[in-house]
């Protein structure tokens, strides 16, 4: 008779935690990690791991698609937990009650979105959980005070009430896009994080300016950020350490290394990219000195939908008042440069840095976002590369070709370096990013000699190869490298109770 209801056998499997590096079997029952050895009894089901690396599954704590056709794509990059933390949402239970009906291929979570209840004060905007969280990003710029102006001391009061309700539904933290608003004092800052300290959750912070050049610094930013987290003691993990730094990632990196050998609670994650998206409305490319600030021109800003650069501000603009919803690519570094390259390394290699993919949600011709679960994903469906390839990337070309990391130290990157920024709260993670009994069996079985991204920015809706198994909670979603479209075993992940 069965012992297990599945068994992994002769895997290389590597466990981060321990240092853990064998060939061996995993036994798994009831959707956990029973056993690990050699020679375990049968499985009613078994898979053949030979001359394959066995791994954690990826924990994506950085990842905006939140939909099933983001988390089919993210799979089958080896990801088994997908989590909306730098911006988030409001109302948090709306948002989680929204996901379980529509069912979910990853596990997943929120963050309490500060910059909405920004937002809904300033703004009035009518906040609506069911929304996608980039959708409500693009919304709100018939009045930027949200973005430009501080908050009256008086109704801090409010934003912070908002922030506090959404962690009392379970938030994963509060998420601080401070960039997109970057008129947000001091003051507000160090009052939002409070809650944060108070409850032991994480503040996901863009920095407030993307900009070579003082004042509004990317180096100011980062002195704006370590403030806080010392003042507060706010667990502070910084959102794509590549992309806000721009080409100051190596002084960024010193001053981070800094503030962690004094024990702040700082810690950092970056995508293999020298490419970055977000919104149209995001309000800093509009700025009259942008091409000063960041070192790129307006052509190094595409719009996803038809591929199109912009020729101006003005060009820009006139985009920005009829879809300011529209997702952008902007090609902030050129990584086939040695300099710009060797920029990317400093901040994916970072010491204790999570790899992310900062995935975008995937979108129709015309812009508007796809909610539907076509697969495989049409030509016609656009994102970014990294919503396809991040983590078979990071793999295929820093530890396989490039030799630039070892292949243990990748894993933890990719699991228990994202597991630990998250476990503080919420109980859950502690099952997570390891391979050890008693553990989930979030799972990833791979191929290192052919494992590698596909994505282009021609043809974003191309899935990685060489993820041969994925298991969410014990279940398979990715068998023998192909998607099982009809599996739904992604479970919500919320804080605990305080």
């Amino acid at each position: 008779m069965a012992q297990f209801d599945l068994v992994i056998r002769r895997g290389r499997v590597l466990n981060p935690e321990t240092a853990f590096d064998a060939i061996t079997d995993i036994g798994i029952v009831h959707g956990r990690i029973a056993a690990i050895g050699a020679g375990l009894a049968a499985g009613a089901s078994e898979i053949d791991a030979t001359d394959l690396i066995v791994a954690p599954g990826f924990i994506d704590i950085h990842a905006h698609g939140q939909t099933v056709s983001a988390d089919r794509m993210q799979a089958l990059d080896g990801v088994t937990t997908a989590l909306e933390l730098e911006v988030g949402a409001l109302p948090v239970d709306v948002w989680y009650d929204a996901q379980g009906k529509r069912g979910r291929v990853l596990n997943h979570g929120v963050s309490a979105a500060w910059l909405f209840a920004r937002k809904a004060v300033m703004a009035s905007m009518v906040l609506d959980g069911r929304l996608a969280p980039m959708e409500m990003m693009g919304a709100g710029v018939d009045d930027m005070r949200w973005s430009t102006e501080t908050v009256p001391p008086a109704r801090i009061e409010e934003i912070i009430a908002l922030v506090r309700q959404g962690l009392d539904q379970g938030a994963l933290g509060i998420g601080i896009p401070h960039g997109y608003a970057a008129g947000a004092g001091v003051k507000e800052m160090a009052r939002i994080c409070e809650p944060a300290a108070e409850r032991s959750v994480p503040t996901f912070t863009h920095i407030s300016y993307a900009s070579n050049i003082d004042p509004q610094s990317s180096i100011e930013a980062y002195v704006k950020l370590i403030g806080p987290a010392g003042a507060t003691g706010a667990h502070m993990p910084i959102c794509h350490l590549n992309s806000t730094s721009l080409r100051d990632i190596e002084y960024a990196v010193e001053l981070i290394r800094r503030a962690q050998a004094q024990g702040l609670p700082i810690t950092t994650e970056a995508y293999p990219y020298g490419t970055g998206s977000t919104v149209l409305s995001a309000g800093f490319f509009m700025d009259p000195d942008y091409p000063a600030k960041t070192g790129t021109g307006y052509e190094a800003i595409q719009l996803v939908s038809i591929g199109r650069r912009f020729e101006s501000r003005e060009d820009l603009a006139r985009a920005r008042a009829e879809a300011p919803q529209s997702i952008i690519l902007w090609h902030f570094l050129d990584i086939e440069n040695p300099h710009d390259s060797r920029l990317l390394d400093a901040a994916v290699l970072f010491p204790g840095g999570a790899i992310v993919s900062d995935a975008i949600p995937w979108s129709n011709p015309d812009g508007t976002l796809y909610t539907g679960e076509e697969w495989p994903l049409g030509p016609d469906k656009i994102s970014h590369p990294r919503s396809s390839g991040t983590f078979a990337r990071f793999l295929g070309t820093w530890v396989r070709e490039r030799q630039a990391v070892a292949l243990l130290e990748a894993i933890e990157k990719c699991t228990l370096i994202p597991a630990r920024i998250m476990e503080k709260c919420s109980q859950a993670f502690v099952r997570k990013g390891r391979l050890q009994a008693g553990c989930d069996a979030d799972i990833v079985v791979f191929d290192l000699e052919h494992v590698h991204d596909r994505a282009t920015f021609e043809q974003m809706q191309l899935p990685s190869e060489g993820m041969v198994h994925v298991l969410v909670n014990g279940a398979p979603v990715v068998c023998n490298g192909k998607l099982l479209p009809d599996a739904r075993p992604g479970q919500p992940f919320r804080s605990d109770p305080r």
